[in-house]
């Protein structure tokens, strides 16, 4: 009979301090945060000055050292409480008198009822949770500890949800919600209502942080940080797939097309700097270096044609690639001034101009929400169809693409097995200056199933955009100078 074999608890440090600061310091790199040897250095001195004692004190102090960006501060928050924890091992009160006041440590572990009473209590009687004491904290590492543990195949291990549901947060939330009304008596005013309802909804995400990191803590202690940071540490909004981003994290990402349109501005004017002088004319240098006996001692420049290109974007807004769309629509727009115009054609099997969504004006969250309301982008079935898609757009717009124009395509390519038209694409990559397909889904999954790219390839140029952050490396260098 085999003998299954608890894994012990991992340690802390085992490498020192020093060690500790590099390992962390490579976590973060391993989640796309950009930490420097100057970085790292200046994290050692703020340890070394601020010591271990107090740990807020200790996060602000490295995340000064090594955050750039704000945007970064969720995936640092997520390493740095799995590698500096609150705590080791379970959490108990400190002293008698937290548990005289009411703390529930005393309680049995089967009576969640009581636990769920005590709760209450204590949420309703603190404004905010960031001011309680730890009495909380000791009651969530209780309620984790005799609801969320149980028996995986590399040893025990912890569940948030399971914890979550043993709580039962949408009573929970109504009998707080009941808690903070009560001082106001039988009829309680809309607007002491509708702040009731935000207040408690507030503490209950807040509860339900806590008992997410607490778990996260625990799992850390027993299958090592690793396991951890491969399921629990969130990523960074740009390096998020598109296709596999939520709601929240598609929100998320919008916050970041400033930052990356200023940042691909910025490399093409430069650019644009650079190619002003032009390049040499080879021919009239050679024959000026003539009277110099053959040195070209005077370099002949040509004169440059600087011309901002028209940019033509034709997009599929189907569900399935439509936060792909709305993010990358955005982002063209961040960078409108960088052509003389942008016209933007969406389609899910008809084609249709919703350039006037994008005013300058225009609230560009509120615009992409707008096309499949108000744009004619479907006349059919509502599945999509590049093939009458391609051929909507060059029977209503047949002038639209001329030598100046740069053609941009965003979708996935995915045709539900429907003619693709690649004569019609072809014919469309010709009549422009520049043609690129922009796809959102993995390289390895061009062809798959309903899958029209290979046949899509041998007419135009594809790109794979499967997060922000390749997205705009794929449009930096695809920016006409």
């Amino acid at each position: 009979m085999a003998v299954r074999r608890t894994r012990p608890p991992q340690p802390l440090a085992p490498h020192g301090i020093p060690g500790h600061l590099v390992e962390f310091v490579e976590a973060l790199r391993g989640h796309g945060i950009s930490v420097g040897p100057s970085e790292t250095v200046d994290a050692g001195l703020v340890m070394s000055t601020l010591g271990l004692a107090d740990r807020k004190v200790l996060r602000e102090g490295i995340a000064c050292a090594v955050l750039r960006r704000p945007d970064h501060r969720e995936t640092y928050d997520a390493l740095f409480d799995l590698y500096f924890p609150a705590a080791l091992g379970a959490k108990t009160v400190l002293s008698d008198e937290d548990a005289d006041d009411g703390d529930p440590q005393g309680l049995p572990p089967e009576d969640i009822e009581a636990l769920r009473g005590a709760l209450v209590d204590m949420l309703n009687d603190n404004e905010e949770l960031a001011n309680l004491d730890q009495r909380l904290a000791a009651m969530i590492a209780q309620i984790v500890e005799a609801y969320g543990r149980y028996n995986s195949s590399r040893g025990p291990s912890y569940s948030s949800y399971q914890a979550l549901k043993a709580m039962s947060l949408d009573d929970l939330e109504g009998r707080l919600l009941a808690g903070l009304l009560a001082p106001y008596g039988e009829e309680p005013t809309p607007t002491q209502e509708q702040i009731a309802k935000a207040l408690a909804a507030q503490r209950i995400a807040q509860l339900r942080t806590m008992v997410e990191a607490e778990t996260k803590r625990r799992t850390a202690e027993q299958l090592g940080r690793n396991h951890v940071q491969m399921y629990g540490v969130p990523q960074l909004a740009e390096n998020v797939e598109f296709l596999r981003a939520s709601g929240e994290q598609l929100r998320q990402m919008r916050r970041v097309v400033q930052p990356l349109a200023r940042t691909l501005a910025t490399r093409l004017a430069a650019r644009r700097r650079r190619s002003r002088a032009g390049e040499i004319d080879l021919r009239k240098t050679l024959r000026k270096s003539m009277s110099t006996g053959g040195v070209p001692i005077d370099v002949v420049l040509k004169k440059p044609h600087p011309a901002r290109p028209e940019l033509v974007v034709l997009c599929d807004v189907s569900g399935s690639v439509a936060g792909f769309s709305h993010f990358t629509l955005l982002l063209v727009h961040a960078l409108r001034q960088q052509f003389s115009r942008v016209r933007v054609f969406a389609f899910i099997d008809t084609t249709d101009e919703v350039t006037q969504l994008f005013g300058p004006e225009s609230d560009l969250a509120v615009a992409v929400q707008r096309i499949t309301r108000e744009a004619e982008v479907y006349t059919r079935d509502g599945h999509s169809d590049y093939g009458h898609a391609f051929a909507s757009f060059l029977d209503k717009y047949p002038n639209v693409l001329s030598p100046r124009s740069s053609l941009l395509v965003l979708g996935d390519g995915r045709n539900n097995y429907r003619n693709p038209e690649t004569d019609l694409l072809s014919h469309m990559v010709n009549a422009s200056r520049h043609a690129h397909w922009l796809n959102p889904e993995p390289r390895h999954l061009w062809g798959s199933g309903d899958s029209a790219v290979p046949r899509y390839e041998d007419v135009i140029t594809m790109h794979e955009c499967r997060s922000a952050k390749q997205l705009a490396s794929v449009i930096d260098a695809l920016l006409p100078v």
